[in-house]
């Protein structure tokens, strides 16, 4: 079947009721035109199938980095696990972070950001309920969520790195001994993995650090959606 699409604007002086079809439009190369109806998170959150976990702003603590070990102790700064009895796909769609020096005068800079992840995992007894996007409830989700201190207590396989995560970051910064009155850099920013990033069942993704510091502050979420296998 040819699917023939018209080129131009749709000569209708009202707009087309629900239940009858409506030509597609096309541009004069055969182009497909499209128009945004909504925005491009809409659909999946108004079917209760987007949710999404973060922290305010909370100091970061010495066993949220990769150098104090990638065990069950590890403290990820945001992270999701996936159990392994569930009926769904994580599907990471969006990872905000900020990063804030705080009051002391001899930070240490927290290294790079990087995503941590680990499969087979049917044992951690940690973590908390998610946010439904579109219920504002702590209720729906399969998964279980990380952020702040909270250890993956339970977790049967270690953690490996899988790449530097897309925040800016404080590490190639000389600190020293700041006065009360310098401006310190801000670090942190949006990711938008768009799904390329999947949680199968059994398997922990999460944000963590690479040096170890308590002197930067942190806030920060993760956006994902639910998908049935």
């Amino acid at each position: 079947m040819l699917i023939q699409n018209q080129v131009g604007p749709i000569a209708t002086s009202q707009s087309i009721s629900p239940g009858l079809q409506a030509p597609a439009r096309a541009g004069q190369l055969g182009d497909t035109i499209v128009s945004e109806l909504h925005g491009r998170f809409y659909e999946q959150a108004y079917r209760g199938n987007l949710y999404s976990y973060g922290l305010s702003l909370t100091a970061l603590a010495a066993t949220n980095a990769t150098a104090t070990g990638l065990t069950a102790t590890a403290t990820p700064i945001l992270g999701v696990w996936n159990p392994a009895t569930s009926t769904v796909n994580l599907v990471i769609l969006q990872a905000q972070l900020e990063a804030i020096y705080n009051t002391v005068t001899t930070p240490v800079p927290p290294g790079a950001f990087v995503w941590v992840t680990s499969t087979g995992n049917s044992a951690i007894s940690t973590g908390a309920a998610a946010i439904n996007r579109k219920t504002l409830a702590a209720a729906g989700s399969q998964a279980k969520s990380f952020a702040g201190a909270v250890a993956l207590t339970g977790l049967t396989n270690n953690l490996t790195i899988l790449e530097g995560a897309d925040f800016t970051n404080a590490s190639g910064v000389t600190y020293g001994t700041l006065g009360n009155t310098t401006l310190a850099q801000s670090v942190g920013g949006v990711q938008n993995v768009d799904g390329s990033i999947i949680v199968p069942p059994g398997a922990f993704v999460g944000l963590m650090n690479t040096i170890s510091t308590t002197t930067f502050s942190v806030s920060g979420r993760l956006l994902w959606e639910e998908v049935p296998l």
